[in-house]
């Protein structure tokens, strides 16, 4: 079935795949793990490379399991239509190449997932695409930055990794004012947590490895789009360049996001309670999670979406010797990249997924030395704040 709007998210992570029967009346969507499917006619299969018939031909360009997950996402974020990829950069590797020319210009928050920014700065600059890096927290600096030649505002909110918290509603007006798009990367929340597409973003990306898959067992992603004539244009780009999810992936996502909205709730919770005795320690000299009421973008947060995340970053006194300290003492929490598992991730974006940028980038995006990213599970919170209690402790 696929239920009515008014339903809730919980509701539509369980029962958005689509309106098909499963063969033999499966409950669970079967993984086709085929590369090909048959025609039953050479005029079925004429019709369909035509695209006068629906169907499906070969898997990179389309896949019954991976189409459960598509409507299941779309319907997450309240979008019109969705497409799978291999990874959360395939996500965005498809947008950028499939939406720009040679000539556009491109305005991004300063912090963003650092893959992202090499994209722009190092790679998509070769074909004449400009980019201009602004603290898109800031909605005058935003103002400022957009050009008669800007195509595409990218924004990730909460930013990755200092949790600034963008004003989407604001940049949404600004960009339409602009004639350009704007695309927001919502990995962080998740839809359970924010739905940019109601706030005016066109577009949606997501690393689905991450909360909405919530098992650290898969790498893939997600294009969300409002509009119905944009997604004929990046489904082909995404054909043509290849980057499509497997229907392994696709049906591991599936099974995983079910159980969003109860991961991130645990998850966020902890989060709350991480922040605030993290704020209390003696050895923490700053803590930012949009759930404090010092968060600069608390009543922002607040009002823009539904709960203010799992994810809380922190700087102990004594720098980045103190840092690697604590990350070399964490017993329970997990020293890895990654984050939106069921298990705790502590990492160091200076040295870590943020190391490729430049000195400067880094600064210009508040991503100090002494930053230290925890992504919150879903363990017992008092276990937590006692594993970090002792990495913390002096000696």
């Amino acid at each position: 079935m696929t239920p009515p709007d008014s339903v809730g998210p919980n509701t539509r992570a369980v029962h958005s795949e689509g309106d098909g029967e499963y063969k033999h009346r499966a409950v669970s969507c079967p993984i086709y793990q085929t590369s090909a499917f048959s025609f039953d006619s050479a005029e079925v299969g004429a019709s369909l490379f035509r695209g006068e018939t629906q169907g499906f031909i070969y898997t990179r360009l389309g896949n019954p399991t991976t189409e459960a997950l598509q409507n299941t996402i779309a319907a997450l974020e309240h979008g019109s239509s969705a497409l799978a990829t291999a990874s959360g950069m395939a996500a965005t590797s498809t947008l950028l190449v499939g939406l720009l020319k040679s000539g556009d210009h491109v305005v991004c928050s300063h912090a963003v997932y650092g893959p992202t920014r090499v994209l722009l700065e190092r790679e998509l600059v070769r074909f004449g695409i400009r980019s201009t890096f602004v603290e898109t927290s800031d909605t005058d600096a935003v103002r400022a930055a957009l050009e008669p030649g800007t195509r595409l505002l990218f924004i990730e909110t909460p930013a990755n990794p200092t949790l600034t918290v963008t004003d989407l509603a604001a940049c949404a007006e600004l960009a339409r004012a602009r004639g350009a798009l704007m695309a927001v990367d919502n990995t962080f929340a998740s839809p359970y947590l924010q739905t940019p597409l109601d706030l005016g973003a066109d577009v949606v990306v997501h690393s689905l490895t991450k909360f909405i898959n919530g098992h650290s067992d898969v790498v893939a992603g997600m294009i969300v789009l409002r509009d119905r004539d944009l997604h004929k244009r990046l489904r082909s780009a995404l054909t043509t360049l290849g980057g499509t999810v497997d229907p392994h992936q696709a049906w591991l996502v599936l099974r995983g996001t079910k159980t969003l909205g109860l991961r991130m709730a645990q998850a966020q919770a902890s989060a709350q309670k991480v922040a605030e005795r993290l704020r209390g320690h003696k050895a923490v000299a700053w803590v930012s999670y949009p759930g404090l009421p010092d968060h600069p973008h608390h009543e922002r947060a607040r009002r823009q979406m539904r709960g203010f995340g799992a994810m809380v970053c922190f700087g102990p006194h004594g720098g980045y010797p103190a840092v690697q300290r604590i990350l070399n003492r964490v017993r329970l929490c997990t020293l890895g990249v990654s984050l939106g598992g069921v298990e705790t991730l502590i990492q160091h974006p200076a040295t870590m997924t943020h190391a490729s940028l430049s000195d400067e980038a880094r600064a210009a995006a508040g991503i100090g030395p002494d930053l230290i990213r925890l992504a919150l599970g879903i363990e017992d919170a008092e276990d937590l704040i006692a594993d970090l209690d002792q990495a913390l402790a002096e000696g």
